[in-house]
């Protein structure tokens, strides 16, 4: 039998085999275990179960595994892969990345990104080799809660109706304002109700953890909101903040994270993480202002 890995990768797009998919999620466990850090977002994770209509293309070996996401309007096509810990440093790495931007610069012609979450020393290394530039940065930053960590106090202005989430009904607003918020962004820009739809039904979807912001004289136009996430009893997430551009300069940014922060601490979280970009510096400041410190970091290359 050949060494785990060192078959040449195989390219597939749609669903993979029952026994695959358990293999890239075991490896995604292992990495994990050792590195500290996911090699995969959820995101990723998730597209290893895609069915056979997704556009995601697969690349693999018995000791490596990765994915690609095609991109949308002119985004390139994102990379995210993992190599089993027990067969590292073999070349394996390359291989995969080789293969995988191939079938990767297949799918279009606006170029090609690969995730290293955490930034690692092998990862700069095997970038580095390969002739690959950061171009994005997303950073982690947290925050301690609890005794010796207060929270600020959250003061809601007259002129401004903050509510949890209602129902369904919501819906509608809350994607308007996330597409206004996100227009830029290539995750979270250009949501369907689809996206919605599939975060309320999540198991970690708390109604009381999403908050909605409103300006008293028009309580039907959402301005702004904050989705909230308990990973457990430990970790809280800021998991979107959105303004609604044309209400800019009320701070509503500040206020919806705070409002968020306090139902989390009232959860009982002892820390709470949250995600943004590198250059984002508005956000950065408001974070920074609220307690939050850079934790980790993870770099698209290309």
């Amino acid at each position: 039998m050949p060494v785990p890995g060192t078959e040449r990768p195989r390219v597939h797009r749609g669903a993979l085999p029952a026994d695959v998919a358990e293999s890239a999620h075991a490896m995604v466990h292992a990495a994990t275990a050792v590195d500290g850090v996911a090699p995969l977002s959820d995101e990723a994770v998730k597209a290893i179960d895609a069915g056979e209509d997704s556009p995601v293309v697969h690349v693999w070996t018995d000791a490596s595994y990765a994915n690609i996401v095609p991109g949308r309007d002119g985004e390139p096509a994102m990379i995210e892969a993992v190599v089993h810990p027990d067969h590292r440093r073999r070349g394996l790495g390359r291989a995969l990345l080789d293969t995988a931007f191939g079938a990767a610069q297949a799918l279009g012609p606006n170029g090609v990104r690969v995730w290293a979450h955490g930034d690692l020393p092998a990862a700069v290394a095997l970038a580095t080799s390969m002739g690959l530039e950061k171009r994005r940065e997303l950073l982690q930053l947290r925050r301690p809660v609890g005794e010796g960590h207060e929270l600020p106090e959250l003061v809601v202005d007259p002129s401004i109706v903050l509510r949890t989430y209602a129902g369904p009904e919501d819906h509608a607003e809350i994607l308007r304002v996330n597409n206004a918020a996100f227009d830029w962004h290539p995750e979270q820009g250009g949501w369907s109700m689809d996206q919605i739809a599939e975060r309320v039904g999540s198991d970690w979807f708390d109604p009381e953890g999403l908050f909605l912001a409103f300006d008293a004289s028009d309580p039907q136009t959402l301005l702004g909101f904050h989705w909230t996430k308990l990973h457990d009893a430990d970790l809280g997430e800021v998991y979107i903040v959105g303004v609604d551009p044309q209400a800019q300069g009320r701070g509503l940014g500040r206020l919806l994270t705070l409002a968020g922060l306090h139902h989390l601490a009232r959860r009982g979280v002892r820390e709470i993480n949250l995600y943004v970009e590198g250059d984002n510096t508005a956000a950065l400041r408001t974070y920074e202002r609220l307690g939050f410190s850079r934790y980790a970091v993870d770099v698209a290359y290309g």
